[in-house]
């Protein structure tokens, strides 16, 4: 396994696909911390002055997303980029059987190529971490503080399983569908309608069970609904997690005046925040597991013929 994992490691990295994805992220991710830092005095007055830093990620300032909502909306790309030709590709150059009849066992090669994939979504988005933290202090004029330096960590750890998620996703396609341009297709479909159409759908179905929100009350549980069926989707988990790490949020959804009553309007704790989004890990977590599982047995009861 290791030797398919370097080699795997080096085609990623020595890819044009990749190196043409990785040129457009830091370009963007430059633009959107200077434009931000530009401005980041004048938002700094409506934020807490301690977390500061995370305006870096979370500001709109000279853009029509955050960084941070870049990265989510680009990081599924990366994903089905690096696993949607690792097994249909080996089948459309006829390598596959070739690899497999040397001294390599099955499982060897597949675990190989996941964790090449998945090591190299960690090098990028560690990588993109650090260029913000660069700029940011160049451009701020102090270092994060320990607080914020563990926010962030805990972002690259849910980035890392959110785009591992699509990465055992094209990975499951390529499986599936042997030819790496259905491979391709079929996983930008499903990234298209979870990240698009499911809130949509989720809206629908929930105006169907709550047709007369009238009441606060009303309004609360058709919004409680729509965000259960939403959370199928992992861009829905990652926008809620960057909502609670980054945008200090107290909660997710919609809350009664009375229940917000006497409530301290400072952000939560960290150990707070971990509690509020560990369901969120937990799924993302379980989402990569299932498909890679699902993956992994097919692979192994698949004939392969020269």
């Amino acid at each position: 396994m290791t030797v398919v994992f370097w080699k795997e490691l080096g085609d990623h990295f020595s890819s044009r696909r990749f190196m043409i994805l990785l040129a457009i992220i830091v370009l963007t991710g430059v633009w959107a911390i200077y434009a931000s830092g530009q401005s980041i005095r004048q938002e700094a007055e409506s934020a807490p002055a301690e977390f500061v830093f995370l305006l870096l990620l979370t500001s709109q300032s000279g853009g029509l997303f955050s960084f941070a909502t870049f990265l989510g909306l680009l990081g599924p790309l990366v994903g089905i980029m690096l696993g949607f030709d690792a097994i249909s590709g080996e089948y459309a150059r006829g390598t596959l059987s070739r690899v497999l009849s040397q001294p390599i066992y099955r499982d060897s090669l597949i675990n190989g190529k996941f964790i090449a994939g998945l090591t190299t979504v960690a090098i990028l988005w560690a990588s993109v971490l650090l260029l913000v933290i660069g700029l940011g202090i160049v451009l701020v004029g102090f270092p994060p503080n320990a607080e914020e330096l563990w926010r962030m960590m805990i972002f690259t750890v849910v980035g890392i399983l959110y785009v591992g998620f699509w990465l055992a996703l094209a990975l499951l396609f390529s499986l599936l569908f042997q030819r790496t341009v259905t491979a391709a297709l079929g996983s930008l479909a499903l990234w298209l309608f979870l990240t698009i159409f499911a809130p949509l759908i989720a809206q629908i179905i929930a105006g169907a069970i709550v047709p007369d929100p009238s009441t606060p009350e009303a309004v609360v549980r058709q919004v409680a609904i729509a965000n259960m069926i939403s959370r199928i989707s992992p861009s829905t988990l990652y926008g809620e997690t960057v909502q609670v790490l980054l945008n200090l949020a107290r909660g997710l959804g919609v809350a009664l005046p009375e229940q917000t009553q006497g409530m301290l309007q400072t952000p939560l704790a960290l150990g707070q925040s971990l509690l509020l989004i560990l369901p969120q890990i937990a799924t993302l977590i379980a989402l990569v597991a299932v498909c890679f599982a699902i993956s992994y047995i097919k692979f192994m009861r698949t004939e392969i013929r020269a």
